[in-house]
């Protein structure tokens, strides 16, 4: 099932999460609504152009809770409409005071070509602001979430950024990676990123038993296991040849690349 909105596309993973995702925008940026029994959780919230919550409230009348991959401008543009926001411990003065990146250099990403939709009526790039504000709780590795009926873990995978953090619900086999893994180009030239714990998260992630299906915060919804197994054999080729450093420059795998 496929629901079109004015800037959000709406896939059904089952019958009770959904991808909402942003392909209008260079970025294509994926957030995840998993709707359990007696709460639903969002796991990002977007780049913030377009009102996440006209979908979310279409789609579930549950109280929700926030979770964050991490806090990058384009995964918590939608924090402001929510009340119940977690981030991990590591990057919780992030949300509080602002990301380590310049106003400027955000609403150049936000506008940059190509956007392929019409942005939403009344949207301003010069209001725009990165999200800031108090987190509802600190998020640690390892943490279980219970919505009732659907439980996953936290997952610390820092290496894109300092508290980066990847959600695992071991019962279905889904494995919501943000920003560690998914097709495309990986970053971690920024002073803020680091390649060697990025090679390690992705180590770490590639030792989950049971993973199914993973789904990605940004591009090809379509991402299989292999792709993680695939990443984890490269990085580990990376670091045996000293190649994990800031400067190495951009490494191709196919599917899966690596800026550093």
């Amino acid at each position: 099932m496929s629901i079109q909105s004015n800037w959000f596309t709406v896939e059904k993973i089952d019958d009770l999460t959904y991808a909402i995702s942003e392909y209008g925008h260079w970025e294509n940026v994926h957030s995840y609504l998993l709707i359990g029994k007696k709460c639903a959780c969002l796991i990002d919230s977007g780049l913030g152009i377009g009102d996440i919550t006209k979908i979310v409230d279409r789609l579930t009348d549950l109280p929700i809770m926030v979770i964050t991959t991490h806090v990058h401008w384009d995964h918590i543009g939608g924090h402001r409409f929510f009340d119940q926001i977690y981030v991990h411990s590591a990057e919780a003065e992030w949300l509080r005071n602002g990301i380590p990146i310049s106003l400027e250099d955000v609403r150049k990403n936000v506008i940059k070509e190509p956007i392929s939709k019409p942005l939403p009526e009344g949207f301003d790039i010069y209001n725009y602001y990165p999200f800031t504000g108090e987190p509802s709780g600190e998020l640690v590795d390892g943490e279980q979430i219970e919505l009732g009926d659907r439980n996953f873990t936290i997952i610390h995978t820092p290496g894109h950024s300092p508290g980066h953090i990847c959600i695992y619900e071991e019962d279905k086999g889904y494995l919501y990676t943000g920003d560690i893994l998914y097709k495309g180009t990986v970053y971690a030239f920024y002073p803020s990123t680091d390649p060697v714990k990025l090679a390690d998260s992705v180590q770490k992630l590639s030792q989950l038993d049971h993973v199914s299906r993973i789904l990605p915060g940004h591009n090809d919804l379509e991402v299989s296991r292999d792709l993680l197994d695939k990443a984890n054999c490269f990085c580990q080729s990376l670091k045996k040849n000293d190649l994990l450093y800031h400067g190495s420059g951009l490494h191709d795998c196919e599917d899966f690349k690596l800026q550093f």
